[in-house]
């Protein structure tokens, strides 16, 4: 049973990893395309619609591999996780098929007006387009964190007497005190990893020495929503976000953030260490005293329980890997902030398109804040185990009882090996797209 489990995880975990590197472009490139075509209708600079023009390619790989990604993904809801899809259907149903009725088709039917009706329906419109197109994406993810915030902190439901959950209060998913924290946070995080990918493009304009007006476009807007969305997602949303873990899901704050023992007089925040499970403390750790008592609490002495008060049973299946999954995101998010503001200094001073360090540095950190969304989502995931459903229904009650391990494992190494083709197609395509430029007035 618990190879089954693991394999059922793993393959999960995997399809909605890759499935999740599209969506966090789209999301937050889907605003910054609104922001260029606003700017060509106040200044008439072509330059700008055509800056809009060449990320809704970029956007519209994204999404389509977005999509083809996704589709196994819920598949695995029926296959992989019957038992949960029978008990829960009932609610979660509700969520994703309004993700799919409404903003999925909001946004693919104005995704194809934005991309060929420019001439049919003049600028006005085509500036329509593009922001129902951002409408729906936002609205997307809105929708699918109402549900991942239902798991984390159920609302609004009765439990029959066959176990099934059913909503008694449809209000009560969009008014949870989970969900926008989560949303705000998230959609933060995604507008981090577009400013970094049209700062890096820009910057490898730059460090080319080709398309030299559109790189100069780029680096400053990249910049600009990088550096605002590097400090939001920190705070207040990544703040608030804690917050509501150490108030409703106290065992797993103090396992993200390596408390094994209850300090009296304040807790200490941990920069570095390692989660030692048989001593059940952290080796080798540099810390700073009081500093999370305050952060969470305002109070310097304010006292957070360590796991050593909590039964094992209910303990993040995988505490070190939850300890550094939260690590990592915070880790990157500090390094974010402090690339961004160096970066919105030298632009201040109108020497940044001349610092060469800091457009390598905007061009070598592409990766990274993909890593940090992927550690944030794990964050939240490890975090709700060992629970689907947390406090009510546990992760070994959700699995498909008669799918074996064996199975489950073959079709985790065709998906493993599908999508390394997938990936290496949409590489091949994004970079064509980006060698060969923004095209000049082609109105």
């Amino acid at each position: 049973m618990e190879d089954m489990l693991f394999y059922d995880r793993m393959q999960f975990a995997f399809t909605i990893t890759f499935h999740y590197l599209f969506p966090q472009l789209t999301m937050g490139l889907s605003l910054m395309i609104v922001y260029f075509k606003w700017k060509f209708l106040k200044t008439k600079i072509d330059k700008y619609n055509d800056a809009a023009k060449f990320w809704m390619k970029i956007f519209a790989l994204n999404f389509a591999m977005g999509v083809v990604t996704g589709i196994p993904m819920e598949f695995q809801f029926g296959t992989n996780w019957a038992k949960f899809s029978e008990l829960t259907g009932g609610i979660i149903g509700q969520t994703l098929a309004m993700e799919g009725m409404f903003s999925f088709f909001l946004e693919s039917s104005f995704l194809g007006l934005f991309l060929f009706g420019e001439k049919l329906l003049g600028h006005k419109l085509h500036f329509v387009t593009g922001f129902l197109v951002f409408l729906g994406s936002w609205a997307s993810g809105y929708l699918i964190i109402a549900t991942h915030s239902w798991m984390q902190y159920p609302v609004g439901y009765e439990i029959l007497e066959n176990g099934k959950f059913v909503l008694n209060n449809f209000g009560a998913l969009f008014s949870n005190p989970w969900l926008l924290p989560s949303y705000l946070h998230n959609q933060a995080a995604s507008l981090v990893t577009s400013s970094f990918v049209v700062s890096a493009v820009g910057a490898f304009y730059l460090l080319n020495d080709k398309h030299h007006g559109f790189g100069k476009i780029f680096v400053r807007t990249g910049v600009v929503f990088g550096l605002i969305a590097s400090l939001l997602v920190a705070f207040p949303t990544g703040d608030w976000a804690a917050k509501n873990v150490a108030k409703h899901q106290p065992v797993t704050f103090a396992a993200m953030e390596g408390i094994f023992e209850t300090e009296d007089g304040g807790s200490e925040i941990v920069l570095i260490g390692q989660p030692n499970m048989l001593e059940k403390k952290l080796d080798n750790k540099i810390a700073v005293p009081n500093i999370l008592s305050f952060l969470t609490y305002q109070k310097w002495d304010a006292q957070i329980k360590g796991l050593n008060e909590f039964e094992p049973k209910d303990y993040p299946t995988n505490v070190p890997g939850l300890y550094y999954a939260y690590h990592i995101m915070v880790g990157l998010g500090t390094v974010f902030i402090g690339l961004m503001l160096l970066a919105g200094v030298q632009l201040i001073r109108k020497k940044l398109y001349k610092t060469k360090w800091i457009l390598w540095s905007l061009m070598f950190m592409l990766p990274f804040p993909y890593i940090a969304n992927t550690t944030g989502w794990y964050t939240a995931e490890l975090g709700r185990q060992p629970w689907l459903v947390y406090n009510l229904l546990r992760t070994v009650d959700g699995a498909s009882p008669t799918v074996s391990s064996g199975n489950t494992l073959f079709t985790l190494l065709g998906f493993i090996g599908l999508y390394l083709l997938l990936g290496l197609l949409f590489l091949m395509l994004a970079g064509k797209i980006i060698n060969k430029g923004p095209q000049l007035n082609q109105h």
